[in-house]
Order: structure tokens, then sequence, then C-alpha cells
């Protein structure tokens, strides 16, 4: 599996897991991303701030930030690359995912072949 977050996306995030609320045990925070139904092009990008992934979860190191991989998602997010953008029309996080076929103009919404790599349909 394999997940890339560009050097301004791992500064903002590390930024972000210091900046937020800290566990009550004290355990390490990172980011769990995933991919669930909706936006205008059938599947739109999850992005949450946990210390405790789910037990099917995927463990990734991006230098200093740990990210969570979704088991199920997993395959629509297959080499996908998370950047941050800063603009005077758009900021904050856009996924570069080599598994869409068509994305939304909002960049967080997008579609994977027939919906999915094996074929199954989407819905919302």
């Amino acid at each position: 599996m394999t997940v890339t977050l560009s050097e301004k996306a791992e500064f903002h995030l590390r930024a972000f897991l210091k900046g937020s609320a800290p566990d009550a045990n004290g355990a390490t925070k990172g980011v769990r991303i995933s991919v669930k139904n909706g936006g205008c092009s059938g599947y739109e990008y999850a992005m949450d701030i946990t210390s405790k992934p789910q037990p099917d979860d995927l463990v990734i190191e991006q230098g200093k930030v740990l990210v969570y991989v979704d088991a199920k998602s997993a395959p629509l997010l297959e080499g996908i690359v998370v950047d941050f953008v800063e603009g005077v029309m758009e900021s904050g996080f856009k996924f570069i995912n080599p598994n869409a076929t068509g994305n939304c103009g909002c960049g967080k919404s997008f579609k994977a072949g027939e919906c999915t790599p094996t074929g199954v349909p989407c819905g919302n």
C-alpha cells in the first residue's frame, strides 16, 4: 500500500495534529484516510484525526505523521498523493489519485472505473 504525503501536506498535518486536543492516554495521533460513497462523482475522500485506528486499518508512517488507511478503501487509495495547496481561489488538501477516472470540480469527489477497480457499483 502506497500513500504519499507531499512536504507541504506533512507539514500542515503535523501542525494540525500538534494543535489538536491531546488524547487522554497520551497516544500518538495520526490521520485516517478513507473513501465513502457520496459527492458529485460517486466517492468522496474523508480525513479524520485519531489516535485509535480501526482494527483492520493499514498503518503507514510518512515522515513524522502516522497515516491510517481504511482497509476497505485501500484499493481506491493505492498510490494516492496528498498535497496541500494555498491560493487565492483554493486552499486545503488536494488528492492526486491514480485510480480516479473522473473528478468533480471541487476535487473532493471522484469516480474510479465502474465506481471501483473491481467494478462494484457505488451509490449514495
